[in-house]
């Protein structure tokens, strides 16, 4: 079955070929027969009714400096491809929110992965708080006292902004951190959103495992390990990956949670895991399928297309 699929995701000319997993996905999909049309999320309009892109055609390959060829520049209605991927990565933004509004309104006929409705109303760290038995103690606040009593109350915490990523923002407040005040008003000086703040887990200096989910369904999970002398263990900072295993806890995480992403139609998802403990679902542009596909052989990609394909042909 041949598709015709649109990818909504950052500049292609700035991924790193041999991480970025929406570069993957492309070249899995060409290598399947399927067609590509690549655009910006800036190019995304909607018109009297209708649902356009304006964008290229697109080929991948893996070639380092020459990694891709685009058509001609065409204005297209979204609403003629079979799938269309939401790829570009956040910040989980009212720009991000609204490309979810407009996808919304050719999702299911177009099938758009993952589903806009759930990625809107499912960000990365609000849906772990349907899982309250599966995460550390977690707070989600903009007051000052309020997250001051949650620090005293368990000593050392991570602080973030609800809506970051890619470990941008993230700070560790241990017992003798003097640092609360001032970070408070650094981060509500930039923003009305709340800050997210949760209890440290000390495992994290042995990984925070990525746990890769296809329809609900664990296929593999890689360790990021932070660099020397950083809490944070994201790539995007410097953070390790290496080869590792489920265990028996982590399936018993995926087990409670991957009934409500198949029930969502989030069909790409990477979880955070640390130690025993969930601390983040990531729908919106989840990574790690290149280095899971090293290190494990798992062609996460492929898994992926073949649940896209079976949903079209079912349709």
């Amino acid at each position: 079955m041949a598709l015709k699929v649109a990818i909504q995701m950052d500049p292609i000319s700035a991924v790193n070929i041999d991480g970025d997993s929406t570069f993957r996905l492309a070249e899995e999909a060409q290598a399947r027969g399927h067609s590509l049309f690549y655009y910006t999320p800036d190019k995304l309009i909607y018109r009297e009714g209708r649902v356009l892109a304006r964008g290229w055609p697109l080929v991948v390959r893996r070639e380092q400096g020459n990694h891709f060829t685009l058509g001609e520049e065409a204005e297209v209605d979204l609403a003629d491809f079979d799938v269309v991927w939401l790829r570009q990565d956040p910040p989980f933004d009212m720009g991000y929110i609204t490309t979810t509004h407009i996808l919304d309104r050719i999702h299911p006929a177009t099938l758009v992965v993952n589903d806009p409705f759930w990625v809107r109303n499912s960000p990365e760290k609000l849906l772990v708080l349907n899982f309250p038995d599966l995460t550390p103690p977690t707070l989600i606040a903009r007051d000052l006292a309020t997250i001051r009593a949650f620090k005293e109350a368990h000593g050392d915490i991570i602080l973030k902004p609800l809506y970051g990523n890619g470990g941008a923002g993230v700070f560790r407040l241990d017992p003798n951190d003097r640092n609360l005040a001032s970070l408070h008003e650094l981060f509500t000086g930039i923003n009305r959103e709340p800050l997210i703040a949760q209890k440290y887990v000390p495992a994290v200096v042995k990984g925070d495992k990525r746990i890769i989910l296809v329809n609900g369904e664990p296929v593999g999970a890689i360790n990021r390990v932070p660099a020397a002398g950083e809490t944070r263990s994201n790539m995007h900072v410097g953070g390790r990956p290496e080869k590792v295993g489920l265990t028996a806890r982590d399936r018993e995480i995926c087990a409670a949670i991957g009934p409500v992403l198949r029930e969502k139609g989030q069909i790409f998802v990477g979880i955070d895991v640390i130690g025993d403990w969930l601390t983040e679902i990531n729908v919106t542009s989840p990574t790690g399928i290149q280095e899971l596909e090293r290190f494990d052989g798992v062609n996460v990609a492929e898994k992926i297309w073949q649940v896209i394909e079976a949903k079209r042909a079912a349709q």
